[in-house]
């Protein structure tokens, strides 16, 4: 209980770190936002077909490039999920900050848990409104997961 009281003593001794979180929670809520529906409106339609991931052109083509692009999305999204532990004291929709924050980062068994998401049917749904939204072809996918 001490900690607590120390928390808000200190955030009450600098109100201005608390309007600066308050507004970046903000800011990056907002950011989600508009970035899961760039992202969904990007994924292939048929990205959810096969049971294993294909490799990218980038992997022969560009691989430099292709590592900047990979380190700076797993920054973004490590950006985000700190943001979104952040935002589930403070103002802000923290857990979709973190759920956007844990697409966009590498990590094992990645595609597996998008397929598993992607299987349930108000997930799949949303998906394809926010794609006709933007005027792309709806998701596709195998009927047994």
């Amino acid at each position: 209980m001490d900690f607590v009281n120390s928390f808000i003593k200190w955030f009450s001794d600098h109100p201005e770190m608390l309007m600066g979180l308050g507004i970046s929670s903000i800011f990056i809520f907002l950011l989600s936002i508009l970035g899961i529906s760039w992202f969904v409106a990007n994924i292939p339609d048929d990205y959810f077909l096969d049971s294993k991931r294909r490799p990218t052109k980038w992997r022969e083509q560009k691989p430099i490039l292709r590592l900047a692009v990979i380190f700076s999305k797993n920054m973004i999204g490590l950006l985000l999920i700190i943001g979104g532990l952040l935002m589930l004291v403070l103002p802000g929709q923290g857990l979709l900050t973190m759920v956007t924050g844990l697409l966009l980062i590498n990590y094992p068994g990645k595609y597996r848990l998008e397929r598993k998401l992607v299987s349930k049917p108000s997930i799949f749904r949303t998906l394809n409104w926010i794609r006709i939204k933007a005027n792309k072809p709806p998701l596709k996918r195998n009927t047994t997961h």
